[in-house]
């Protein structure tokens, strides 16, 4: 079975259309159809419905894709295990990701790929964790640490590694409000909330709002970054609903001024690392994501 047609397979998968595909592989309209054909052969199941104007993936598509993947990945593991063994990987390896996931879940990634790869230079730039899949799209970092979007490009790779847990933060010392969020229904309505501006968890939060029928939340502020909003939650200026790690790594005199509150009805999300799959070649960046 060639690499090859597997790679060109899994873009079919993600473009839904041979001529999309046959471009970005570089190869002929009539060749990627007789790699598909030969797949199909192999395991004797169709992998696509196909006509005119669509391709459609199929079920048995569906178990090959995950074979596909994981043979992709073996495969490129082991061609850099197998270098030789005094070539030493240097250079440069840029990473993205929030001051929270810097504190939290950076650290022993790091330790892993520092003691292979020692004479590897870390640039890290910290920012707003919704902003990870843009920075690595426009290739202002080759690496970053983001919660998975709902809808994740068909351009970027995602590598799973935690749950992020959702918590709604409110004010210890009393605030305006207070009346109104201890009563045995909360006036959510009118309650000053402060949001992230977009990504993972001001989607759900925004689910939230429509499971608990806030029509018109009272939005105090939309703030870019974690971090920024437990200071104002501290200081009274409103509710936030967020990830549990964020108040997990926040100093010790901001989380004295803050409660939390666990809320079971937000589904915890994924965080990991995403990367544009076809950097996924590169050495460095390979063998980063071989340790993960």
């Amino acid at each position: 079975m060639d690499i090859r047609d597997l790679k060109i397979f899994l873009h079919l998968c993600e473009s839904h259309h041979f001529g999309v595909t046959a471009k970005a592989m570089h190869v002929s309209p009539s060749t990627l159809s007789r790699q598909i054909q030969r797949l199909e052969e192999m395991i004797n199941k169709p992998l696509f419905v196909r006509d005119n104007r669509s391709v459609q993936i199929t079920e048995a598509g569906q178990q090959f894709k995950l074979f596909a993947q994981q043979t992709v990945t073996n495969y490129q593991q082991l061609t850099h295990s197998l270098k030789k063994s005094d070539e030493q990987l240097a250079g440069e390896l840029r990473l993205f990701c929030s001051v929270t996931a810097a504190y939290s879940h950076l650290p022993d990634i790091l330790d892993r790929f520092r003691a292979h790869y020692p004479a590897v230079e870390i640039k890290l730039t910290t920012g707003d964790a919704a902003d990870a899949v843009e920075k690595i799209q426009s290739n202002d970092a080759d690496l970053a640490i983001a919660g998975r979007p709902k809808s994740l490009p068909a351009s970027i790779d995602f590598a799973k590694i935690g749950e992020i847990e959702m918590v709604l933060l409110i004010p210890k010392q009393r605030a305006n409000f207070s009346d109104k969020l201890h009563l045995q229904q909360p006036d959510w309505e009118n309650i000053p909330f402060i949001l992230p501006e977009h990504g993972p968890s001001r989607q759900r939060i925004d689910l939230w709002f429509k499971q608990q029928k806030i029509i018109n939340p009272k939005i105090y502020a939309t703030v870019a970054g974690h971090e920024a909003i437990v200071s104002m939650v501290g200081v009274g200026c409103g509710v936030a609903l967020l990830p549990k790690v964020v108040m997990d790594n926040s100093p010790d005199r901001i989380r004295e001024r803050v409660i939390e509150w666990t809320t079971k009805s937000v589904e915890p999300f994924d965080i990991g690392v995403c990367v544009q799959k076809k950097r996924l070649a590169e050495s460095i960046i390979s063998a980063f994501w071989a340790l993960l």
